[in-house]
């Protein structure tokens, strides 16, 4: 199974300027195609944490086949910091993208020129992602895609690439999820069972979500492969009711 992973860049959404609606969208994009996020980084308008951040996830993406979005960052004001962090954690230089400045070009004619054309400085050997909405593009270097922080140029741009790419992993993953709802006990009360779960099954992953009411209710539940799920359903109820507290199937 490749994990998806995405990083939301920019001062404005850590100090609450902007509010981010990138990872729900990239949730409900995966989940439309039998995907799931793995994981999502936050990061500042920091350049030694960007790149630092994109080397690690290339190395990943090297060793496990990761595939990241990366949003924010790719303008033409001094700020923006990605596409260069790209290039450094790519271990490549900056260069004109003779393709990018043509769709640049077409859109804007003589006012490309001298600043919009900079957003057509991309990593070494990057491929192109198309945009949309204004014809200037984001770039792809080691299964990292590079897409503008605005939502309404960026999500058909990660559709894009989704369908262009990674359509032949469309609902292949056997993966699902199942929980029940534990009342009269709270997560302290269900560790012990928890870790069992987590020895007899290796291979999924265990989660609880504790809710506030009266009932000291829990939600409890496993995901991974789904034959492996529902044994480890029919485990997990089973040591629940052994413990004296009642259930109820979600």
């Amino acid at each position: 199974m490749q994990n998806f992973g995405i990083y939301i860049i920019g001062d404005e959404i850590l100090s609450g300027k902007r509010q981010d609606r990138h990872l729900s969208k990239v949730i409900e994009l995966l989940s439309a195609r039998g995907l799931q996020l793995a994981w999502a980084n936050y990061l500042g308008d920091i350049p030694e944490q960007i790149t630092n951040s994109l080397k690690a996830s290339m190395a990943r993406s090297k060793e496990h086949g990761d595939i990241v979005f990366s949003f924010g960052g790719i303008g033409a004001t001094p700020d923006d910091f990605t596409r260069q962090c790209a290039a450094d954690a790519a271990g490549v230089a900056i260069e004109r993208h003779a393709r990018a400045v043509a769709e640049i070009e077409a859109q804007y004619g003589e006012s490309a020129y001298p600043k919009r054309v900079l957003m057509a400085d991309f990593p070494k050997g990057c491929e192109l992602i198309p945009n949309p909405i204004n014809r200037v593009a984001g770039f792809s270097i080691h299964q990292h895609y590079f897409v503008p922080g605005f939502p309404e140029m960026a999500h058909p741009m990660v559709e894009w690439v989704l369908e262009t790419y990674y359509s032949h992993l469309f609902h292949t993953q056997n993966y699902v999820e199942d929980s029940i709802l534990v009342s009269e006990a709270g997560e302290s009360d269900l560790i012990d069972l928890m870790n069992h779960m987590l020895a007899q099954y290796p291979m999924l992953q265990l989660f609880s979500l504790p809710r506030s009411n009266q009932r000291r209710t829990t939600e409890l539940g496993m995901k991974g492969e789904s034959e492996q799920v529902k044994l480890a359903m029919d485990a997990l109820k089973s040591g629940v009711t052994a413990l004296g507290y009642p259930w109820a199937n979600i």
